[in-house]
């Protein structure tokens, strides 16, 4: 299995474990940053990332997506998950955490661009588009290439993310 983590310099720390795998384990991982101290330096702002289509297995994202985009901005929003779902091969995860919208982090960091609250994950989702006429849900499937399936939890002043790409 191949695994991506973006945003943590040299780090290959899964905080989140989709698949069942014994402790023993051993991951062919890349990362990714800016810093210069990863495997590939590369500005998450700059789409597409550098890797071909289906290349990962797994993607880990942690404390990193609040600092890239602008808060606001679905095409970027769309565009970046659309890019994550490219490079993963089907069924493949995206594990990953934001500060919660209420945590003093989500704002209080100056380096923080934008919030992802536990409802902007639903937008990703194929079901959630079943509401339209019925709620005043926005429709973005003109901006989706590829859908997920979704698994959300609070844990003190962070939200864990574990997408799986369909």
């Amino acid at each position: 299995m191949k695994s991506l983590f973006i945003g943590a310099g040299n780090s290959t720390v899964r905080l989140i474990k989709p698949n069942e795998v014994p402790d023993d384990w051993e991951m062919a991982a890349v990362t990714l940053d800016i810093s210069g101290d990863c495997d590939v330096d590369h500005d998450l702002n700059v789409l597409p990332y550098p890797f071909r289509a289906d290349m990962f297995d797994e993607i880990h994202a942690y404390e990193v997506l609040e600092h890239i985009g602008t808060q606001g901005d679905e095409f970027f929003f769309f565009a970046q998950f659309n890019e994550f779902h490219r490079i993963l091969k089907p069924n493949g995860y995206l594990c990953g955490s934001v500060p919660m919208p209420n945590s003093v982090w989500a704002w209080g960091d100056p380096s923080h661009s934008r919030v992802l609250p536990k409802e902007v994950f639903s937008f990703l989702q194929e079901s959630q588009y079943e509401q339209l006429g019925k709620t005043p849900c926005a429709d973005y499937r003109h901006l989706i290439k590829g859908y997920w399936k979704v698994g959300i939890q609070e844990k003190g002043e962070r939200l864990f993310f574990q997408l799986e790409s369909v």
